[in-house]
């Protein structure tokens, strides 16, 4: 894409500028400069020999590059497309750089703005909003807040190497540290070409930067043993630091196998490839497998077994044999073709670099001991980043991060094993479609494995319960601990149990589970009814019937699950949506008992009230459907006249609208439209904002430790049993102004107060009108 005029980079300004000879050298201003050489492509009667090898550094040349016609996946990430065909004469960087001026006037003021820029730290900078281009970053120095303000609070989660590892990069250029967060923001597992890095504005010498990060640094040895956690048979592969690391990887010492190196390729590059290898595909995926699978069946030629007589001819060509096997890839594929596709791909993409995963994982750890969060994310930075220049605007509290949260750096990486477990084991029983016995089991060899350290740190969070947390603080330093993530595994591997017919071990742990009230208390309603559900049906025939016959130990067991029922019922941490399964469960119970009437329990006093029924008629629109390119109808759905839209949304006319299409619930909303109402359709979104505004001072009142980042929506503890015990006097204070109605004015405050801000607050939607909000 072609840039426009604006700010141009001093490092850039002699480009495309004629610099006057002075006479002393004889230069002659006619000489005819030669035409620049073209890089040869390659073609398919190239030896591999001749192919160009990334041996780690880069020189900086550019490399042409076809016009991109589409977006391939490999490149779905790049920061800017390319726009047009650059001319012949011109490099790709030169292409993309506007012209500017270059008079000793303009270098005075850029650099009297650099100086200026030097008085101000990273802090500075971001209070301020001031950066210069080539000289600082946003993204630079949100970086470093969130590596500083660890490191300044708890240093003590890491150890003498991941130290090292920080000062190393602090040690680096600021244009290594640049290209390093750049990467970081971006699909940080892929690699990514040189070539398309297009952060020429901020790195003056993109070889440089891209050297600096390959560039390997050794490390102290250190004395800190790594335990094992359950359910992880070692760390995964390539994450935890040895003597030795690098910030980034280089294709050529880390792609070796074809199907790694066919993902780099761009939907247009990967059609000429397989025009070459005669294979067909419709898309880019059938393309890929047909390449590899004609990779593999396909022989080459290998050098090793072949034995030849010295004649003349082969001592003359042992040389160029001896080259040709100095150029073989380190997975030495020599019996298929797959060596001769992984060079044509790394001689079309040229080098390419991803971030090293030992390091990254480090970081990312980082970025979770600073933002507290429980999920990983590729942009970790993207909040901090929008938040500063104001895109995102937070409400203002009294931040107060505790350095205690984790305790020591074991419970750490416990805690960050635990979620790459629990990870797992979701992606195994929900993300891989219809789950298989096989996966089954290695979910329950994972809960095999879970289940006794989670005992342990069960006894450890009690005791800290009863101890040394006061006024329901622990409530949500728990999310962060191992037992939380555990209790869920536990739970998840529960529910295996039942699958594979245990219910005797699913009983057993569903009374640990409820046993216990520090974790997971929303799911504590659906252990009820498990639980009540088996000891109903399952449980007469799998304990002993101490001499009763079976119709009674039947009796017996149904006597057990209603007082299951009935503790579920009088369990204060068991949500109301539970009850309405629980009681219909104990009505049932009771009659197959054989209860008495008066001593029956009578739910009539929390029955639901029946609905209103409302019925608006309207005129829907049938649409024929298209069927899909690779679906086939069936003679039934030939001759079906009515062309149903099972699955979609239904299209009515709108007769506010002269008869436009809308969807159902517009078809609604005209209808009480017409009789004079106003309404939304908000799928609750209303009564959340109503929430937000209602309570917005509730919310953020100062409580110690519930404030951690400068960047929440919402305290930690607003989805814990702990949000209204610390704030009860304030809940029900507010409650007592809003039934005096004093309701619509603090709506009306807060709404002037955040609207023009638009802050992001737990709930809120501002699209709402106020005079809306205040009819409500």
């Amino acid at each position: 894409m072609v840039l426009d005029l604006c700010s141009p980079a001093s490092h850039n300004q002699m480009l495309g500028q004629r610099i006057a000879h002075p006479p002393s050298t004889n230069f002659d201003d006619d000489f005819e400069i030669p035409a620049a050489k073209r890089l040869k492509r390659l073609d398919s009667n190239d030896s591999l020999s001749q192919l160009p090898l990334y041996d780690g550094s880069y020189d900086g040349s550019p490399q042409p590059a076809s016009r991109r016609t589409e977006i391939a996946d490999s490149e779905a990430e790049s920061d800017e497309e390319e726009e047009g065909i650059p001319r012949a004469s011109q490099t790709e960087l030169e292409s993309a750089l506007p012209p500017v001026k270059t008079d000793r006037e303009a270098i005075a003021e850029y650099e009297a703005t650099r100086a200026a820029e030097d008085g101000l730290d990273f802090k500075d900078r971001l209070g301020q909003r001031k950066w210069v281009q080539g000289k600082s970053s946003i993204y630079v120095d949100a970086f470093f807040l969130a590596l500083e303000t660890v490191l300044d609070e708890e240093s003590h989660l890491f150890d003498e190497a991941e130290l090292a590892v920080f000062q190393k990069w602090r040690d680096l250029s600021y244009e290594g540290q640049y290209l390093y967060v750049r990467l970081f923001l971006r699909k940080t597992a892929a690699w990514h070409r040189i070539n398309r890095l297009k952060y020429y504005g901020d790195i003056a010498d993109l070889n440089a930067a891209v050297n600096e990060l390959l560039q390997d640094h050794s490390l102290p040895a250190t004395t800190v043993t790594e335990r094992i956690a359950p359910g992880e048979a070692e760390p995964p592969k390539d994450t935890v630091l040895g003597e030795s690391f690098t910030f980034a990887d280089s294709s050529t010492d880390h792609i070796d196998s074809l199907e790694e190196a066919s993902s780099l390729l761009m939907l247009e590059e990967l059609k000429t490839l397989a025009k070459e290898a005669k294979v067909q595909g419709k898309n880019k995926r059938e393309l890929l497998q047909a390449l590899r699978k004609t990779s593999q069946k396909q022989g080459g030629l290998g050098w090793s077994g072949l034995k030849r007589s010295d004649t003349e001819e082969s001592v003359k060509s042992e040389q160029s044999v001896d080259d040709n096997e100095d150029t073989q890839l380190p997975n030495g594929l020599g019996t298929n073709r797959d060596s001769h596709f992984i060079r044509k791909i790394l001689a079309t993409t040229g080098p390419c670099i991803r971030l090293s995963s030992a390091a990254l994982k480090l970081f990312e750890r980082v970025h979770l001991v600073f933002y507290r969060s429980t999920e990983w994310t590729e942009k970790s930075l993207t909040t901090i980043i929008l938040a500063r220049i104001s895109r995102r605007n937070f409400p203002e509290y009294i931040v107060s991060r505790s350095n205690n949260i984790f305790p020591s750096r074991s419970t750490l990486l416990e805690f960050e094993a635990s979620i790459r477990t629990q990870f797992a084991v979701d992606n195994l029983l929900e993300f891989s479609g219809t789950v298989t016995k096989e996966g089954l089991q290695k979910v329950k060899s994972i809960f095999e494995e879970v289940y006794p350290r989670w005992l342990t740190i069960l006894a450890d969070e009690q005791r800290k319960e009863d101890r040394e947390y006061e006024s329901g603080e622990g409530a949500y330093l728990r999310r962060f601990s191992p037992a939380w993530v555990y209790t869920r595994i536990v739970h998840k591997g529960t529910a295996v149990l039942g699958k594979f017919k245990e219910h005797k071990r699913e009983h057993q742990m569903l009374c640990e589970l409820l046993d216990q009230h520090l974790f997971h208390a929303a799911r504590r309603g659906s252990w009820y009814q498990r639980k009540a559900l088996l000891e109903e049906h399952y449980m007469w025939a799998l304990s002993p019937s101490d001499d009763r016959t079976e119709e009674a130990q039947k009796k017996h067991w149904k006597r057990i699950s209603l007082r299951t029922c009935e503790d579920g019922l009088q369990d204060r941490e068991c949500h109301l949506i539970s009850h309405h399964d629980l009681q219909k469960r104990i009505s049932k119970l009771e009659r197959q008992l054989n209860v008495p009437k008066r001593l029956q329990h009578d739910f009539g006093h929390v029955r639901l009230a029946k609905p209103i029924e409302r019925y608006v008629q309207g005129t829907r629109v049938e649409k024929e459907r298209t069927p899909s390119r690779n679906s086939r109808r069936s003679s039934t759905d030939n001759n079906n006249n009515n062309n149903s839209r099972r699955g979609g949304k239904t299209i009515w006319l709108d007769p506010l609208e002269d008869d436009g299409e809308c969807s159902v619930e517009a078809m609604c909303l005209s209808s009480y439209r017409s009789e004079g109402w106003k309404g939304y359709h908000s799928e609750g979104g209303i009564i959340r904002t109503l929430f937000g505004h209602l309570f917005y001072d509730v919310l953020f009142t100062y409580i110690p430790n519930v404030f951690q980042t400068p960047f929440q929506t919402c305290p930690l503890d607003l989805h814990t049993d702990a949000f209204y015990p610390s704030r009860f006097s304030e809940i029900n204070a507010r409650l007592n102004e809003i039934s005096n109605g004093d309701g619509v004015e603090i709506l009306r405050r807060v709404y002037e107060s955040g609207k023009e801000r638009q802050m992001c607050v737990v709930g809120v939607d501002w699209g709402f009108e106020l005079g809306d909000l205040e009819a409500i």
